[in-house]
């Protein structure tokens, strides 16, 4: 049986020259690799019992969506602004040049519940804390934040320290 980390793509120079991009649409594309990661995030929380599952825009959506349907918990969209249709709450986060915003639905996380962040890779960490904010706001707690990629070279675990980060793959450069 393969390992995740043979199902992920690496494109050398990619968005820009000395980057390798860890592109998971191959990880997706193949019913045993999308399976394995889907396996393979379930078992970051074997120790837990949240109430929801939410994921970010577009990728969290996609892992967070079938892991939400096997845990058998509620599943919250965390997304771009402007693309969900009833009361919002918005949080604004860095980038490397500027800023953006995503939005949760006001009514979608209750005070007192316990929500796992799910998304594809860390990064910079900037996604994920501006989701955790959501959450906080609305009287949740983050009780762990899974991804299946960590691009360790972009310090996206120092901003999320405060946070239970588990990650499936480690990829220690950019």
């Amino acid at each position: 049986m393969k390992k995740l980390e043979e199902y992920v793509r690496s494109i050398p120079d990619f968005p820009e020259k000395g980057i390798i991009f860890r592109d998971i649409t191959s990880v997706l594309q193949d019913a045993d690799g999308f399976r394995l990661a889907i396996d393979e995030l379930a078992k970051l929380l074997d120790d837990l019992d949240p109430d929801v599952i939410a994921g970010t825009e577009a990728r969290g959506f996609i892992l967070g969506a079938p892991l939400a349907y096997n845990l058998h918990k509620p599943f919250v969209p965390v997304r771009k602004k402007g693309k969900l249709p009833c009361e919002t709450i918005c949080q604004e986060y860095s980038l490397e040049y500027g800023t953006a915003q995503i939005e949760m639905h006001k009514d979608a996380i209750k005070a007192g519940q316990k929500v796992v962040l799910v998304d594809d890779l860390v990064a910079t960490g900037g996604t994920l804390e501006a989701a955790a904010k959501l959450v906080e706001r609305l009287g949740g707690e983050v009780i762990r934040i899974i991804c299946l990629i960590e691009l360790a070279g972009l310090k996206g675990r120092e901003l999320l320290k405060d946070y239970d980060l588990k990650t499936v793959i480690r990829y220690e450069g950019k």
